[in-house]
């Protein structure tokens, strides 16, 4: 079925449909879940058909539209019968068109046509922020989150602090002899980092840890929380140069925002930048750590972490060449 090394077998391989196969955390989950005996089916975009997108080659592909209910079950499923369905899809910007379109309309339909097949549990990423939603796609996530949780079937909701990509958009800036930008002074927030491999593990160890069955799974990776601060001493150091950062104040973003949102009354198209700084103010002054619901803080002792890569290794590992980062829509800097 796979060339993929099976190294800890499930003891119950499974038929598993997978949303969000070809992002980095999606191709991480899909080797992870063909390592330990599952038949993966991916549902890929039309514009990856003819290229396996770098997925192992064991998955499946099959192409289609996952915002149309119908290619769903006519490209998708198929009429056949799954055991799982899996899903690390997220919407591309966060914008509200694209967040309810994907985060939530696009998910309860697939949860639809995954029950149709016989689907009984669900793997579901989500993201640590829903637990403070000020923003559209974290409401979008949260009330696809609640209706999951209200279908019967048995669930495993992951949200993630930090990932590894969104926290080395500076690395080549400061490989470039540029100073290390700083929101505040850089020890507004702080995060527990996972990579995508050690994400992808634990994602696939919920079909099989009846401990992570129905129930709301925040993860970070290894090791203390750290701030951007922290992170930029890191990035330095691993180059052997003299930290040098560049303050910037959030009220900088308060503005762009007022302004945004101002000018999006006239241009709508600027209605979504204005969302895009909010995303960027959001990050710049929240934590990725659990949030005490009591004292409204973020504690990093309460939150759990999983793996064994740490971002240090990870930063140490891109400058050496041996890994590299696709930004894309995430891009801060």
């Amino acid at each position: 079925m796979s060339d993929v090394a099976i190294s800890d077998p499930s003891p119950r391989p499974r038929r598993v449909f997978m949303l969000g196969a070809t992002g980095t955390i999606g191709r991480a989950t899909v080797a992870a879940l063909l390592g330990k005996g599952h038949e993966v089916v991916c549902f890929l975009r039309p514009r990856n058909a003819g290229s396996r997108s770098n997925l192992p080659d064991g998955a499946i592909l099959r192409y289609g539209d996952v915002t149309d209910p119908l290619s769903l079950d006519r490209d998708g499923f198929r009429g056949e019968r799954f055991d799982v369905l899996v899903s690390c899809l997220a919407s591309r910007t966060g914008v509200p068109r694209d967040a309810w379109a994907i985060d939530h309309r696009a998910h309860s339909d697939a949860l639809a046509a995954a029950r149709r097949a016989g689907v009984t549990e669900v793997v579901l990423l989500s993201a640590i922020c829903v637990q403070k939603p000020l923003l559209a796609f974290q409401q979008a996530k949260l009330a696809f989150e609640k209706e999951l949780i209200e279908s019967g079937l048995t669930y495993s909701i992951v949200r993630p602090t930090a990932f590894f990509k969104s926290l080395s958009g500076q690395v080549e800036r400061v490989r470039q002899g540029k100073p290390f930008l700083l929101f505040g002074d850089g020890t507004l927030t702080a995060c527990k980092p996972i990579s995508d491999g050690d994400l992808g593990r634990y994602i696939a160890e919920c079909l099989d840890d009846a401990g992570r069955r129905n129930r709301i799974l925040p993860i970070g990776g290894p090791g203390a929380a750290i701030t951007p601060r922290q992170q930029g001493e890191d990035l330095f150091r691993l180059l052997g140069r003299d930290p040098k950062f560049r303050q910037v104040p959030v009220a900088l973003l308060d503005t762009i925002i007022a302004v945004l949102d101002t000018l999006g009354r006239v241009v709508p198209k600027l209605r979504d930048k204005a969302e895009l700084a909010r995303i960027g103010r959001y990050y710049a002054t929240e934590s990725m750590l659990v949030l005490d619901p009591a004292t409204g803080r973020y504690d990093a002792d309460a939150t759990p972490s999983a793996g064994s890569e740490t971002l240090q290794e990870f930063y140490a590992r891109l400058i050496r060449g041996e890994a590299s980062v696709d930004l894309g829509e995430h891009a801060v800097f």
